[in-house]
């Protein structure tokens, strides 16, 4: 959960690591110490906590990405920079945020009840909003600047997402899983694991062939037939050679 707002305070993440790690403490103390020592289990990997992890980082990034987009001027400010400013710089920047409003537009019983506070009438006041001013035919409607800043931030949204899970799938494929010494071990363990059941495999035949001698010693199927082949050739040779009349005088 410190990840889904890590944009709002950028400290959770420290304090989350100071609490794991005083929490870990504790626990080992207590399997130590005063607990009875759990029995080992072996296991693949963490389970299904892999994807909830996995998914909820993704998330965490879209989160994020709305959270640094929305709440802060950051995009405002470069939008007003690269698309209105006329030098290039922030000059202007907060005057270009605000908007116009004429205080004869107040609906009736929601003016300032002191409108001479100020010593002077005021007429024109300014909020922070992307509006068109009161001379304008769709007056107190959403400016065009409005909607460029919300295209801008979309974007930014779309943009932060592809390049930070790119960035996580390019560490994914740097460093796997396992590591390449393990990885060798395992190739190894396996390619012994099928020379230990073909040697087992071997020994069982040569254990049933003493148990039986006399299998050894009878003629396998292939080559009884191709005997008994050769056997009915010569004696159809002979009976060709027998019923051939003689041609001596």
């Amino acid at each position: 959960m410190v990840t889904l707002f890590v944009a709002s305070f950028p400290l959770a993440p420290l304090f989350a690591l100071l609490n794991n790690i005083i929490e870990i403490r504790l626990d080992a103390k207590k399997f130590v110490m005063e607990l009875r020592r759990p029995i080992a289990a072996k296991a693949k990997d963490i389970g299904i906590w892999y994807n909830l992890l996995r998914g909820l980082s993704k998330v965490a990034v879209i989160v994020n990405a709305f959270v640094i987009s929305f709440t802060s001027d950051f995009i405002p400010r470069l939008v007003y920079q690269y698309m209105y400013s006329l030098d290039g710089t922030m000059h202007g920047f907060v005057n270009h945020t605000l908007s116009y409003f004429n205080v004869s537009d107040f609906q009736p019983g929601t003016a300032p009840l002191e409108p001479m506070h100020l010593g002077y009438k005021v007429e024109i006041c300014r909020y922070k909003d992307y509006r068109e001013p009161p001379s304008s035919g769709s007056q107190y409607e959403l400016s065009k600047e409005f909607w460029a800043v919300l295209a801008a931030r979309l974007a930014f949204v779309v943009v932060f997402q592809n390049v930070v899970m790119l960035m996580s799938d390019f560490v994914d494929w740097l460093i796997p899983d396992i590591p390449k010494d393990i990885s060798l071990q395992m190739h190894k363990e396996k390619i012994l694991m099928v020379e230990l059941f073909m040697k087992e495999e071997q020994g069982k035949r040569l254990a049933a062939r003493d148990n039986h001698p006399s299998s050894a010693t009878q003629t396998p199927p292939a080559a009884a037939l191709q005997n008994r082949h050769a056997r009915s050739r010569v004696g159809k040779q002979a009976q060709a050679a027998t019923r051939k009349p003689s041609t001596d005088i």
